[in-house]
C-alpha cells in the first residue's frame, strides 16, 4: 500500500513537472533530468557498450523530448516516452555502426565475481540481435514492465513476450556454451 502510494505520488510529481516544462520552467526540466538521469544512461551504455556514446545520447534524447514535450499526450507518461526515444537513437547508431563496440578476449571466461560475470554477460549482450538485446536490457537490468518495454520499442506486447523469450533461450545457451551450467 505505502509503495503504491509513494509510486502514485511520484507520478503526480512528474506529471507537474511535464506542465511546468511546457510553459518553458527549467527548474522543472532540472527536476526531470534529476529523476532520469541515471537510468537513461545506464539503458544506453547497456544497449551501446559505450559509457560516453551513451551519456550523449541521453543528452540528445533529453533535448528531443523537451523540444518536441508538447506531442507527449496527457494520458502517457514521461518516462515511457523519454526512453522510447532514446532506445530509438540507441537503434540508429547501431543500425550505422553495424560492427561490434566493444572487444573482448575470446579466452574462455572464468566466472568466480561479480566482474567477471558482468563482463561476461556484456560480451553473451552483444551478440544478440538489437531487437532481443533491447527487449532483455529493457526487461531485466531496468526492471520495466512488459507494458513499459512495449511502449518504448513501440510494439505489441505479444512481440514483447516473444522476443524476451527468444533472448532467455538464446542467452542461457550462450552462457552455458562460455561459463557451463
Amino acid at each position: 500500500m505505502l509503495t503504491h502510494t509513494i509510486a502514485a505520488e511520484a507520478a503526480a510529481q512528474e506529471r507537474q513537472w511535464v506542465g511546468r516544462c511546457r510553459q518553458g520552467d527549467e527548474a522543472a526540466l532540472g527536476c526531470l533530468i534529476a529523476r532520469h538521469r541515471n537510468r537513461l544512461v545506464r539503458t544506453a551504455t547497456n544497449l551501446l557498450r559505450d559509457r560516453h556514446e551513451a551519456e550523449d545520447v541521453a543528452q540528445e534524447a533529453f533535448l528531443k523530448a523537451f523540444r518536441e514535450i508538447n506531442k507527449l499526450r496527457d494520458d502517457r507518461a514521461f518516462s515511457g516516452y523519454l526512453y522510447r526515444i532514446c532506445v530509438r537513437l540507441c537503434m540508429d547508431r547501431l543500425r550505422l555502426k553495424r560492427a561490434e563496440l566493444v572487444e573482448f578476449d575470446s579466452a574462455q571466461p572464468h566466472c568466480g565475481g561479480n566482474i567477471e560475470n558482468r563482463v561476461v554477460i556484456e560480451k553473451l549482450l552483444s551478440q544478440l540481435p538489437t531487437e532481443l538485446r533491447t527487449t532483455l536490457v529493457l526487461r531485466e537490468m531496468e526492471q520495466l514492465s512488459y507494458e513499459e518495454v512495449a511502449e518504448v520499442m513501440q510494439v505489441p506486447i505479444g512481440t514483447v513476450r516473444s522476443r524476451l523469450h527468444t533472448a532467455r533461450e538464446r542467452f542461457r545457451k550462450l552462457w552455458i556454451e562460455a561459463v557451463g551450467d
